[in-house]
């Protein structure tokens, strides 16, 4: 699977923290979870994008934007799931996550 730059540089900040936690993520969570046949990575790039904006995860939620983006899912798509979660997750999480969403658009077309 390919790794957005973000993710790669907040595994490499935290991986000199814990790197348990970062092995844990790379040999479980991304190389067994995401590659279960259950649902397609868009599917799971779709349900990781609301969790993260209902559980209000900035951080986490840009490099899972890049990974939508490059796992097919289109940014009229995320920008449904935004407004769809304004209502579940409250309104200032969503704007949050639309401000987000812009930047990472915007870095994309550079």
């Amino acid at each position: 699977m390919s790794t957005p730059r973000t993710i790669t540089s907040a595994r490499d900040e935290v991986r000199k923290v814990a790197p348990k936690l970062i092995e844990l993520s790379e040999k479980v969570l991304y190389a067994d979870v995401w590659e279960r046949p259950g649902l397609s990575k868009r599917d799971r790039s779709l349900i990781t994008v609301a969790a993260l904006v209902a559980m209000y995860r900035g951080d986490q939620l840009t490099g899972h934007l890049e990974r939508a983006l490059a796992n097919g899912v289109t940014r009229e798509e995320i920008g449904e799931v935004i407004t769809h979660m304004a209502f579940y997750a409250g309104w200032p999480a969503a704007m949050t996550a639309g401000r987000i969403a812009r930047k990472v658009f915007d870095e994309a077309k550079s």
